[in-house]
């Protein structure tokens, strides 16, 4: 898969920030080989980091592509995006086929912060795209590891 440029993809999401806690993120990536690499780090309570790593079929990679490129998210532009700040930070990346974009910007509390930016409709694109790949994301961990002890 990785040689055909075709059929090429890659995802990377980071979002996080570094407080009183120290640097508490959630970060996870699809990779051309179909590795999906998930990494989340909270430090609040003596927290530990949790990480995981697991294939996942074409089928699914799919799906994901499907997801992004339906977004319409590879059109748009970060350029007027809210700068990250002590709040924190997201990226997120994306090759698919021969189209390659990289997003930068604060963390998004609410749907409010996204109307009160100077490019609420790319934003608000991004910010669906992020939950829709959140919801994604944390249903094949779930389905591959068991997180929560009972």
């Amino acid at each position: 898969m990785a040689g055909d440029s075709e059929s090429q993809f890659y995802l990377r999401y980071y979002v996080g920030h570094k407080g009183k806690f120290g640097h508490e993120f959630l970060e996870f990536e699809f990779r051309p080989d179909g590795n999906i690499r998930y990494a989340n780090n909270s430090n609040y309570k003596n927290d530990t980091m949790i990480r995981k790593e697991a294939f996942i079929s074409q089928a699914v990679i799919d799906e994901l592509k499907r997801i992004v490129e339906e977004s319409e998210i590879m059109q748009e532009d970060d350029a007027n995006w809210p700068e990250p700040d002590r709040v924190g930070r997201q990226e997120l990346e994306i090759l698919v086929n021969d189209e390659h974009i990289s997003f930068t910007t604060s963390k998004i509390g609410s749907l409010v912060e996204v109307n009160n930016c100077k490019d609420p409709e790319g934003l608000r694109t991004f910010y669906y795209l992020v939950q829709d790949l959140k919801c994604f994301v944390f249903s094949l961990i779930n389905l591959h590891f068991k997180i929560k002890p009972i």
